[in-house]
């Protein structure tokens, strides 16, 4: 049966020093990915998200290879089946104070948590969304990484304890909606789909790219650009995408409800199919 298991530099355990900089500052990144079958899936985006954000930080990223044979490894050991692979990458430990270390060794952290499907990513026709009263702040810099600064989200996420709530979306200082805590959004219209641009804050989510590709392929345009919360209740439909559900039609956002054929079902399936699915073996 799966269990839970970590690797630490590609050697179990559970335990990283005081000094890492990730506990003490949330210096680093990390990656959720969906394994189906024991294997991962969007691996090479995932990754390929991971060395971007590394360069951002300037940080050296893991080396690729070492990377898989590690997950793989870690994956074996947990005799994986369906589950959730979370990989974090920290600048290592360093001395006290804020200044990076001149000398970087990176530490990377591999866990897999076994979850059956329903649980990694339900797919309820009756949905719901909520506004989430914390803000999320504004920093360019930031904007579109994964970063393990997640307190914005941690306190949005202690708004709601329904189970038939998706997620809560997220809107900036000045009222736009960016996000959900855990997801990308997507509003339909009679024009296409628009999804808030993520250039001062949010994370640029690799499912969220995957919708985009699909639908260019369905012919269906898509816009980026600020959203206001008056636009999700005019939108015929609401979509929210993330690396463990794939895609998903929203049923209600608060007490509003949207019809469940107004999202393009072909859309959904091209998604799941793309996101929820093994590319390769490691």
């Amino acid at each position: 049966m799966s269990r839970a298991l970590t690797f630490i530099d590609g050697h179990p355990g559970d335990q990283v020093p005081v000094s890492d900089r990730g506990l003490q500052y949330g210096d680093g990144l990390f990656e959720t990915i969906a394994i189906r079958r024991g294997q991962p899936c969007l691996w090479q985006r995932h990754l390929a998200r991971l060395t971007s954000g590394c360069a951002r930080l300037q940080m050296p990223p893991p080396e690729r290879s070492a990377l898989a044979a590690d997950a793989g490894r870690l994956l074996a050991a947990a005799a994986a089946n369906d589950g959730v692979l979370k990989l974090t990458v920290t600048r290592g430990s360093g001395p006290r104070g804020y200044a990076p270390p001149p000398s970087v060794k990176p530490r990377c952290i591999l866990s897999f948590t076994p979850e059956g499907r329903d649980s990694a990513g339900g797919t309820r026709a009756d949905g719901r969304l909520i506004f989430c009263a914390t803000p999320l702040s504004e920093n360019p810099r930031l904007a579109g990484l994964k970063h393990l600064n997640r307190l914005e989200q941690v306190l949005a996420r202690a708004e709601w304890s329904d189970p038939t709530i998706l997620d809560g979306l997220m809107c900036n200082p000045r009222g736009q909606v960016i996000c959900g805590t855990m997801s990308n959004l997507f509003a339909l219209d009679h024009s296409g789909l628009t999804t808030p641009a993520l250039t001062t804050c949010g994370v640029s989510g690799t499912v969220r790219a995957v919708l985009m590709e699909c639908a260019a392929a369905l012919g269906i345009a898509v816009t980026e650009r600020p959203l206001r919360p008056a636009a999700l209740y005019a939108a015929s439909g609401l979509i929210i995408t993330n690396a463990l559900r794939g895609a998903v039609a929203v049923g209600y956002l608060g007490e509003h409800r949207y019809s469940p054929e107004a999202v393009p079902a072909a859309l959904i399936a091209c998604v799941r199919r793309r996101a929820l699915e093994p590319e390769m073996p490691l």
